[in-house]
C-alpha cells in the first residue's frame, strides 16, 4: 500500500524525475541561443526541490520502505540535500561552456545521475544499492565523453566507462555471494545473520574485497585510483568538478552505511584493511600531486589523497567517526567545486590550464584570486575555512578510536599539501604575466559563474567560522546508524 511516508521518501526524487520531464518538454521549443537557459531551469527546479522536500519530506524515525529497499532517516536526506545543492551549482558552471552549456541532454544526464546519487544515499538494499550505483554512473560515462572533437574528452569517458564497467562487476559478484550465503540482500538483516556465523570470517573478507573494489573505485582511494587524472583532465571541467564532489560522496554514503550497519562486527578484520588503504592513499595522492603542472590534474590527485582524510572517519567505527564522515563531505563538496568553479571560469576566457598560467591573476581579477585563496586554503586545512574544522573532527575521531598512527600520517600529508597549495597560490598573488600586462587582460565572470562561485565561497567560511549547526546536522545524520 502507497503511504505518506513512502511518498516522502521519495517524494526529492520523484521531483527530480518531473524537473527533467520539464526539460525534456520545454527545451525542444527553444531558439538554440536560448537553450543556455535550460540551466537557469535546472538550477531552479532543484533548489525548489529542495525546499519542497525539507518541508514535506524530512525523515522522523529511521523507517523501511518500498518493501525494504529504502532507508528513510535522516543520514539519507542530508546527502540527498548536499546532492541537490550540488547538482544546482554544477548545472550553473554548464551554462557558460561552450560544449556543453547549450546541450539539454547534458542537463538531462546531469539530472539523471543525481536521482542515481539520492537513491545510493537510501539503499537498504543489495539490489536497489547495486541499480542505483548504474544509474549514477552511466550518465557520468557519457558526461565524461560529452565532446566527441576532443580526443582527450572521448578518451576520458572511454576510460571512465572501461573501468567502470570492470569494478563494477567485482562488486556484482560481491553482492552475489553475500546473498548466496546469507539467503538475503537487505543490509538491515545481514548484520544479524553475520553474528550467528552464517558467513565465516574468511569469506565475509573475501566479499568485502569484491565489493570494496567498487567502492573504492566510486571513491577513488588506492589502488583505484588511477582513472581519476585522465578522466578528471579530459572531461568537462564541470564533469570534473561533479565527478569528485558529489559522485565520490555518494561513494562514502554507501561505505558509511554498508560497514557501519552490514558489516560492523568483524572489528579489527577490516578496519585495520582499511586504516592502512586510508595511509597509502593519503600518502599517493599528495606525493603524485608534487609533480603535476596541470591545474585539473592537480586537483584530481588532490581529490585521492582527501579520499584518505575521509577513510579516518569510517575506520574510526564510531558516532563521531560517522559525523565527522559526513561533516568534511559538506565541507569538501563545497571546496572542491569551489576550486573547479574557478578553473572554468579562469579557462573559459584564456583556454589554459597549467598552473604557471595563472600568474598575475590578482591583477587580472582580484575576486576571482580570492575566492581561489579561500577555496585553497581550505583544502590545505587552514583556519577559518571549512577544510580546517572537517580535518580536526576526522583526526578527533582516529585519535577517539586508538588510531593515533593513522592520524600522525594524516597530518604530516596535511603539511605535505599545504605545499602545492600554496605554490599555485604563489603564482596567482606574487608572480606577473611575462609581459606584466594584467590590467588589460581582466577575467570576468558571466552571472551564473559569479553566483555559483559567490555562494560556494560564502559556504566555505561560514562551514569553518559558524560550524555548529553543520556539526550538529551532520550529528543528527550520523545517529540513525546506531
Amino acid at each position: 500500500m502507497f503511504t505518506s511516508t513512502m511518498f516522502a521518501s521519495i517524494l526529492p526524487e520523484i521531483l527530480i524525475l518531473v524537473l527533467g520531464i520539464l526539460i525534456l518538454i520545454v527545451e525542444p521549443f527553444w531558439k538554440e541561443e536560448k537553450r543556455r537557459n535550460v540551466g537557469w531551469l535546472t538550477t531552479g527546479g532543484l533548489l525548489a526541490a529542495m525546499v519542497v522536500s525539507f518541508l514535506f519530506a524530512r525523515p522522523g524515525e529511521p523507517t523501511a520502505t518500498l518493501g525494504g529497499m529504502v532507508r528513510f532517516d535522516w543520514l539519507g536526506f542530508f546527502f540527498k540535500m548536499l546532492f541537490m545543492f550540488a547538482g544546482a551549482a554544477t548545472a550553473l558552471l554548464f551554462m557558460d561552456n561552450e560544449k556543453i552549456g547549450h546541450r539539454g541532454e547534458a542537463y538531462l544526464l546531469l539530472l539523471a545521475s543525481l536521482l542515481g546519487m539520492n537513491l545510493m544515499a537510501v539503499s537498504a538494499d543489495l539490489v536497489m544499492l547495486y541499480l542505483s550505483i548504474e544509474t549514477t554512473s552511466i550518465p557520468l560515462y557519457i558526461l565524461s565523453g560529452f565532446m566527441l572533437a576532443d580526443d582527450k574528452s572521448t578518451e576520458a569517458g572511454f576510460k571512465y566507462l572501461l573501468f567502470g564497467a570492470m569494478t563494477s562487476a567485482f562488486m556484482l559478484y560481491g553482492f552475489s555471494l553475500v546473498f548466496g550465503f546469507t539467503g538475503t540482500t537487505d543490509l538491515y538483516e545481514l548484520a544479524e545473520l553475520f553474528k550467528a556465523g552464517n558467513l565465516p570470517l574468511t569469506a565475509a573478507l573475501g566479499v568485502l574485497a569484491l565489493i570494496l573494489v567498487g567502492l573504492g573505485f566510486k571513491t577513488s582511494f588506492v589502488p583505484f585510483h588511477f582513472w581519476a587524472p585522465d578522466v578528471y583532465e579530459g572531461a568537462p571541467t564541470p564533469v570534473s568538478g561533479f565527478l569528485s564532489t558529489a559522485s565520490k560522496a555518494a561513494g562514502f554514503a554507501v561505505l558509511v552505511r554498508l560497514f557501519f550497519v552490514a558489516f560492523p562486527d568483524f572489528g579489527v578484520s577490516w578496519t585495520v584493511t582499511l586504516a592502512i588503504v586510508a595511509a597509502v592513499t593519503m600518502t599517493v595522492g599528495n606525493l603524485l600531486t608534487l609533480q603535476q603542472t596541470n591545474i585539473k590534474r592537480l586537483l584530481a590527485y588532490s581529490s585521492i589523497a582527501h579520499a584518505g582524510y575521509t577513510l579516518i572517519g569510517v575506520v574510526a567505527l564510531s558516532q563521531l567517526g560517522a559525523t565527522s564522515v559526513v561533516f568534511y563531505l559538506a565541507a569538501y563538496i563545497l571546496t572542491n567545486l569551489l576550486a573547479f568553479g574557478i578553473v572554468m571560469a579562469f579557462s573559459r576566457v584564456t583556454g589554459l590550464e597549467d598552473i604557471k598560467d595563472y600568474a598575475g591573476l590578482s591583477r587580472r581579477s582580484p575576486w576571482l584570486a580570492l575566492m581561489m585563496l579561500a577555496a585553497f586554503l581550505s583544502l590545505a586545512g587552514m583556519p577559518p575555512f571549512g577544510g580546517f574544522v572537517a580535518k580536526v573532527f576526522v583526526f578527533a575521531a582516529g585519535v577517539e578510536a586508538g588510531y593515533v598512527w593513522l592520524v600522525f600520517v594524516g597530518i604530516v600529508n596535511s603539511i605535505v599539501g599545504v605545499y602545492y597549495y600554496l605554490n599555485v597560490l604563489k603564482y596567482v598573488y606574487l608572480y606577473r604575466m611575462p609581459n606584466e600586462d594584467e590590467e588589460n587582460l581582466p577575467i570576468p565572470l558571466t552571472r551564473p559563474y559569479a553566483i555559483a562561485l559567490t555562494v560556494l565561497a560564502v559556504g566555505v567560511i561560514l562551514i569553518g567560522t559558524v560550524f555548529a549547526p553543520w556539526f550538529s546536522w551532520s550529528g543528527a545524520a550520523a545517529l540513525n546508524l546506531f
